[in-house]
Parts: structure tokens; sequence; C-alpha cells
């Protein structure tokens, strides 16, 4: 008699850590969004507690939305943006380089067509005879 009651102690001591536990884990999503000061602290401890009644599907998703956002640097997106705005100056200052040797190939090919061609067929320099 004695073993029973000890066996069903011990049966509802373990329904209430395993019952408290998954409430805990739960919780975690939004206990990292608290320490993290999230701007969306609320909303995650709410759809955690719809995570427990849609059979945890939506739990993963929650624990990646509190671990997205860091204080120090938002969601990331700034630096993101940084990059694009240096990428950005990068590529407009190569294609005002492209234009200017566009323009420069343009005038020495203007320039070669003007130039005689006897000038540019006969300035070879020849060979002394002491250098052979």
């Amino acid at each position: 008699m004695m073993l029973d009651y000890i066996a069903l102690g011990l049966l509802v001591f373990v329904a209430l850590v395993l019952f408290y536990g998954i409430i805990v884990i739960h919780d975690i999503p939004y206990e990292i969004a608290k320490k993290r000061n999230h701007p969306h602290q609320d909303a995650i401890h709410v759809t955690g507690w719809i995570s427990l009644f849609t059979l945890h599907t939506l739990w993963p998703f929650l624990w990646i939305w509190a671990t997205l956002w860091r204080e120090d640097r938002g969601w990331g997106m700034n630096q993101i943006k940084k990059e694009q705005s240096d990428l950005h100056h990068d590529i407009t200052q190569l294609n005002q380089k492209v234009q200017e040797l566009t323009h420069q190939v343009e005038q020495l090919k203007e320039t070669k067509k003007t130039a005689p061609i006897s000038a540019t067929v006969d300035n070879k320099p020849t060979k002394s005879e002491g250098d052979a």
C-alpha cells in the first residue's frame, strides 16, 4: 500500500515537472527578447503561448525572431545599407573613369587619323654599327 502512494506521488511530480518544463522551454524566446530589449517582446511572448496550442510549430521561428535583434545593431540592415552605398559610390567612380578613358581613346584615334602616315612608320630608331 505504501508503494502505491509513492508511485502516485512520483507520477504527479513527473507530470508537474513536464508541464512546467514545457512552459519554461516555450518562454525561452521571450526571455531572449527581453534580455536583448527586443521591440516585439510582447508579440513573441503571445506567439509562444499560441505555439503551445499549435503543437509547437511556431516555436523555432520565435527563437529565430528573438535572436535576430541586437540592441547595438538592430536587425543588422544598417551595415548592409552602408555596404550598398559604398558599392554604389565605387560603381559611380568606375563609370566616370570608363567615360574618361573612352574619351581619351577617341582623342587618340582622331590624332592618329590626322597625323601623316610617314611620320608614324619612319620613326624607328636605327642601330649603329657599334651596337651590333
